[in-house]
């Protein structure tokens, strides 16, 4: 007996599982009232759909209705035998053409389970879903991608005409040009002849109804970008700072220039933005402008380039000063040292200054670079060309920024090392066998460097007989 319990516990227990499970499957995504894939209503018709699940659930509405539309809402409840299930009801009456378009229900917390139905509703006055206005739409035609015109008709049976601008008509070989009643025309990869003025066109009873649209081909390539100044920017405080940014772009492309700047959100900066175009490419410009600089002002400037996907950023650095300054010192002391022959020397002191100061290098009293041709002025060095003895002396430099009245001056004495060198090119060596003995013989040796530098005789005895003759070192 107790067998036969079993068998029979078993079999029901199965026989629950089985229904459970068919459950789960068939509201493993919401289940609508509605079968067919489309549905075609006349306007000021009442729309209802009924959606059931296992779980909680929400509707997706076409773009011309929107959540808080007046004549659309929503019912809830629990439903099923068991009340195990979840009921939503969409209801929008009246009906309206502009709110055709795809219906979908699905779980709330699982978005990508759901199932929807295409709702036509008819009006002979309004063939297009959408009623556009004179000016006409914007659509984009990207590479690698179709180019839609979104002429949606609120009637499955209306028959369109894709033309072009004025009067050029574009058939359709439902391959490369494809209608499609809820999407409108689809041309698989576009070329440059659909750049341009389109319109969709139908006519009901007797009366043409269009739907403009401007086809435009965005460009994201930055070909450059620079600033009016690319090293450090310097100024003092309450003058005016101005940085342009310039960027250099394809042709029909759209590029943002935005900045960020010290105190950003406390300045009071304008922008001013320009565009000109040629053929080839399109240059913009921002202008930012600080009219009067604060020490809070300094820091690093950035103008950030984005045109689509493409990023470009260019930055410098802005230091305020509180006042004009002069600070000029030696590099390496007072004394500096070069030997003579060297093809190039550089006296340069250690100089900083601002506003960029007027400077003069002078030696020994005179202006240098009117003394000899070799001395030349770069920047705050001067340069000595072709080094030699006469180049020795005194330097001095002479700093001044004459709309302050600032100036500093700062003197170097020069030392022009010179290699040792002996006038006589030989020394005569006389036959000590005819010398005297305690005779007594004078030799001459004359050298001249710089530092002076000191002699040293060496004597050698005279060879035996056979060898070379003595000399004298």
């Amino acid at each position: 007996m107790l067998e036969i319990f079993l068998v029979m516990l078993c079999g029901l227990t199965s026989r629950v599982v089985t229904k459970d499970a068919d459950n789960k499957g068939r509201f493993s995504s919401p289940v609508l009232n509605v079968t067919e894939r489309q549905i075609i209503l006349e306007k000021n018709q009442m729309l209802q759909l009924n959606c059931r699940g296992r779980w909680e659930l929400e509707w997706v509405y076409p773009t011309g209705v929107s959540k808080s539309h007046p004549s659309a809402h929503v019912e809830e409840t629990r439903c099923g035998k068991r009340k195990n299930l979840y009921c939503s009801s969409l209801i929008l009456s009246p009906a309206l053409a502009q709110h055709t378009g795809s219906y979908r229900c699905r779980y709330s917390h699982k978005q990508h389970k759901h199932t929807s139905v295409y709702i036509f509703i008819t009006d002979s006055r309004q063939p297009f879903v959408k009623v556009q206005k004179e000016i006409p739409d914007v659509v984009y035609m990207k590479e690698g991608q179709d180019l839609v015109f979104p002429c949606r008709v609120t009637n499955p049976e209306t028959k369109v005409s894709l033309i072009k601008f004025p009067d050029r008509k574009i058939g359709t070989d439902q391959r490369n040009i494809i209608w499609n009643n809820r999407k409108g025309f689809v041309i698989r990869s576009p070329t440059y002849f659909y750049i341009g003025l389109f319109s969709c066109e139908t006519i009901i009873n007797g009366t043409k109804y269009t739907n403009k649209f401007l086809t435009y081909r965005p460009v994201n390539k930055i070909q450059k970008v620079y600033l009016n100044s690319t090293g450090l920017e310097q100024a003092l405080q309450g003058e005016r700072l101005a940085l342009n940014c310039t960027v250099i772009a394809e042709f029909n492309s759209r590029v943002n220039i935005n900045w960020s700047y010290p105190g950003k959100a406390n300045s009071t900066v304008s922008i001013i933005r320009r565009i000109t175009q040629s053929r080839t490419n399109v240059v913009f410009y921002s202008i930012l402008t600080v009219h009067k600089l604060h020490k809070a002002d300094k820091g690093m400037y950035t103008c950030h380039v984005t045109s689509g996907p493409a990023k470009r950023e260019v930055n410098t650095s802005v230091i305020v000063y509180d006042k004009p300054f002069i600070k000029l010192k030696h590099r390496d002391g007072p004394l500096v040292q070069v030997n003579a022959g060297q093809k190039s020397f550089r006296l340069s002191p250690k100089l900083r200054a601002f506003p960029e100061p007027e400077v003069i290098w002078w030696k020994d009293g005179k202006v240098a670079a009117e003394q000899c041709s070799r001395y030349h002025v770069e920047g705050n060095s001067l340069v000595i060309r072709d080094v030699a003895e006469e180049d020795a002396g005194d330097y001095t430099i002479l700093t001044r920024i004459q709309q302050f009245g600032l100036h500093q001056n700062l003197t170097l004495s020069l030392v022009v090392n010179v290699k040792p060198q002996i006038a006589e090119k030989a020394v005569a060596v006389r036959d000590t066998a005819t010398m005297p003995r305690s005779s007594r013989q004078v030799f001459r040796c004359t050298v001249h460097g710089i530092p002076p530098p000191q002699i040293q005789w060496l004597w050698h005895r005279c060879p035996t007989k056979g060898f070379s003759p003595a000399r004298l070192a």
